[in-house]
């Protein structure tokens, strides 16, 4: 269920977030970024829940041992 909330932001960011987000778009963009900081969800459930995703762990993987060989080019 939404809820409509109204707020009053400068004008030049208000113009700035229709340049870059667009139209119909504002509002979930800017659910996306406010929910982290006001729905705190349980990290053990949600890290149990990745590793569900097989896709997911499989990219993890490849991204992992794929970088893994940058360490020893690293300066020391």
């Amino acid at each position: 269920m939404h809820k409509k909330l109204t707020i009053s932001i400068d004008e030049k960011v208000y113009e700035g977030l229709y340049a870059t987000i667009g139209e119909g778009k504002i509002s979930q963009f800017i659910e996306n970024l406010v929910k982290p900081h006001v729905i705190h969800q349980d990290l053990t459930l949600a890290y149990q829940e990745m590793a569900l995703d097989e896709k997911r762990e499989r990219e993890a993987d490849d991204w992992s041992e794929g970088v893994i060989g940058d360490v020893n080019d690293a300066e020391r």
